[in-house]
């Protein structure tokens, strides 16, 4: 069983029928600001509302491998649009 650092900002959400560990560390925000194509982190809110399937998995990915998660998992296993919305979410809400 997963336990998250909350210390950290980690988060355990499932995905995909399974529970995985999703954290925005450094490195995952700077994937995140790349995917995104943003200078800086201050645009991440408004862009956050305008992303693609694609850009939101990517976004995923990121987090999960800042959790120490295999992103590969995404490839897979089928992940929804709202699974990967709320978990995000989540990752993003630990932080606050």
């Amino acid at each position: 069983m997963l336990t998250p650092n909350p210390a950290r900002g980690e988060v355990v959400v499932p995905l995909a029928g399974s529970p995985r560990r999703l954290c925005l560390t450094l490195g995952a925000l700077a994937r995140i600001e790349a995917i995104l194509g943003l200078d800086d982190w201050s645009a991440l809110p408004e862009r956050f509302g305008r992303l693609s399937a694609r850009e939101l998995l990517a976004v995923l990915a990121a987090l999960l491998e800042g959790g120490g998660e295999d992103p590969a998992v995404l490839d897979a296993a089928p992940v929804s649009v709202p699974e990967a919305v709320a978990a995000v979410a989540a990752a993003l809400a630990a932080c606050a």
